[in-house]
């Protein structure tokens, strides 16, 4: 990209005489104005360079121990690292920094497949998922099928736990990522062949991305895909929302051009099939497609009508159902009613209330909520609220239309900040590729109401009448209150410092009978289940009893770290509800 395509030249305006369009005329090295123009460019690659640091010391360390040729490896990507910070600041033509930019990208994906190497256990997604595609690759069902033994004798892979007491063992994910793992099960055991899938899409949506953006920005694909370490770590862990991601990264790159003049053409149709196929990945990309849509068709509709903007929107619908239902046909028609529920499954669990989104009051802040269904009922509330205002206010909020649809899981019952930085790529993608100037004649519904003298505070007043129900029911849900009182009345110990059995008087306060279970925290994690050694499985309305408790594990060791919080967490299922108790358990510090 040459520097007039960036800004003026500044030379322009200092005499009528020396205007020369399209002046071939190049500006002397360490003139100002270039030095102005390539600055930011220069940073740019510096940051990504030191986005890379993050994380590879320890891998260094890990790797000195026992795999000495991939400590080596990474000692070569430290030089790279130092050497590229020094060039990155003295180079003096643009391509030469466009080379940087590509040995950024090559240290990066580098240092990606050497933490790999020494990390590719996987996760619960990752192990979920490998054992999907053996059941598949074996001709058995792969939905509703729980697998409990995957997680028995493994501490290191999380469980997924359910307000009434159980755990998830079942694969609540659309098929495609199992579909991709299942030729690739000859690698070895555990969920090895599901982390190289992952962590293949993640460095295939990285150079995809870096060749997709202007030359001055690709660093910034490199910092965003694979610096800082926090993506890598998912795609190690299996997640298949990564290859949704990757898959989408081609959808979202100038993304209001799809259509353009009525015709979507070959690249469209392509675009449209990757937007299917995400969807077939993982879900969260469901909750991407209808703001998507709604962009596309206010776009299209400022230049074409209302009626070919419809046809077009519905083209790319029709388009990327197709992919979809593709990928699905063997499950739909071998198992139907599993593949229905499992496909569903993330919304329908019903699993225990975890995050760093709203309800972190009834986690943290508070012993509590009788009301934490009403999260789910904000969550809702607010992705309508927010996809009815991209549609009313698309010229102002059509850049960030990739980044609205996950404002909504700050008020979910399960809002891990997984949900809102596995996309952050697409962020990046619209950013740099989506200009304002996009939307300056899109289509914005304006009836007589909102288009009269008196426009602005009644595009005030609707914004906030849509954005009020999610509030209220954000309100609600945070300002509920425990349905059971607990008081622990024995703690047997085991050693100085490891709980075996604890006794606790639960009062039902609420006016329906609660199923308890219970569970300790210390800090911001979650013990498994705790077993019930005596009391009833129901506690009817305004009643108490005494429960025995015991640690799933036999013991519950203390935590000997200052400070650390311990709550006795109690869930109940229909209605959810929580209600907690801090802790002093013998052994442990103030």
């Amino acid at each position: 990209m040459h520097l007039a395509e960036i800004a003026p030249d500044a030379t322009a305006k200092t005499s009528p005489l020396r205007i020369r369009p399209q002046s071939r005329t190049r500006t002397p090295v360490g003139a100002p104005e270039a030095d102005a123009l390539a600055q930011w460019h220069r940073v740019l690659t510096l940051l990504a360079t030191v986005s890379l640091f993050i994380g590879t010391r320890s891998l260094w360390t890990q790797a000195a121990s026992h795999q000495l040729v991939i400590a080596a490896v990474v000692s070569l990507c430290y030089l790279s690292i130092m050497v590229t910070g020094v060039l990155a600041l003295t180079v003096r033509r643009t391509r030469t920094l466009a080379r940087l930019d590509l040995c950024v990208l090559i240290t990066a994906v580098t240092l990606t497949v050497c933490t790999l190497a020494l990390n590719h256990a996987g996760g619960d997604e990752g192990v979920l998922t490998t054992q999907a595609a053996r059941e598949l690759a074996a001709g058995h069902p792969v939905y509703g099928q729980p697998w409990p033994w995957l997680f028995q004798h493994n501490s290191d892979v999380t469980l997924t736990p359910t307000m009434d007491g159980g755990y998830d063992f079942t694969y609540g994910y659309p098929p495609l990522v199992p579909l991709l793992t299942a030729p690739l099960l000859w690698l070895g055991h555990g969920a090895l062949a599901a982390t190289v899938v992952t962590t293949g899409a993640l460095l295939v949506a990285a150079v995809t991305l870096w060749l997709l953006l202007p030359v001055p920005w690709r660093s910034a694909a490199t910092m965003v895909c694979l610096g800082f370490g926090f993506l890598p770590s998912y795609a190690r862990l299996g997640y298949p929302a990564i290859v949704g991601l990757a898959l989408l990264i081609p959808v979202m790159v100038r993304w209001p051009r799809i259509g353009a003049g009525g015709r979507l053409g070959r690249g469209g149709l392509a675009r449209a099939a990757c937007l299917g196929a995400a969807c077939a990945a993982q879900q969260l990309p469901w909750f991407l497609v209808p703001f998507l849509l709604a962009g596309i068709y206010a776009v299209r509709r400022g230049e074409l009508g209302a009626r070919p903007a419809a046809w077009v929107v519905l083209r790319i619908a029709g388009a990327a159902a197709t992919v979809w239902l593709l990928i699905n046909t063997y499950f739909i028609v071998s198992e139907p009613r599993t593949w229905a529920t499992g496909v569903a499954l993330p919304l329908t669990q019903d699993a225990t209330v975890h995050g760093q989104g709203l309800v972190g009051v009834a986690l943290y802040l508070t012993d509590g909520s009788d009301r934490l269904a009403w999260y789910s009922h904000a969550s809702m509330l607010l992705t309508g609220a927010l996809l009815a205002l991209l549609v009313v206010f698309v010229r102002r909020l059509g850049p960030a239309t990739v980044v609205l649809p996950w404002c909504a899981f700050f008020l979910a019952t399960r809002s891990q900040d997984g949900y809102y930085l596995m996309m952050t790529p697409l962020w990046l993608a619209a950013a740099v590729t989506t200009p304002a100037a996009s939307f300056a004649g899109a289509w914005q519904p304006r009836p007589r109401f909102l288009a009269g003298p008196r426009r602005r505070p009644a595009l005030v007043a609707t914004a906030a009448l849509l954005l009020v129900p999610a509030l209220v029911c954000a309100v609600v849900a945070a300002t509920g209150s425990p349905p059971l009182r607990l008081r622990v009345t024995r703690t047997l110990t085991t050693g100085p410092a490891a709980v075996s059995e604890l006794s606790v008087r639960v009062t039902n306060g609420d006016g329906s009978a609660l199923t308890p279970h219970f569970t300790l925290t210390a800090g911001q994690g979650m013990t498994r289940w705790w077993t019930v050694v005596r009391g009833p499985v129901t506690l009817p309305a305004h009643t108490g009893a005494v429960y025995r408790i015991q640690p799933p594990e036999g013991v519950f060791p203390v935590p000997k770290r200052p400070g650390t919080r311990i709550r006795l967490r109690v869930f109940t299922a229909s209605p959810d509800t929580l209600s907690s108790l801090d802790l002093r358990l013998p052994g442990g510090r103030p």
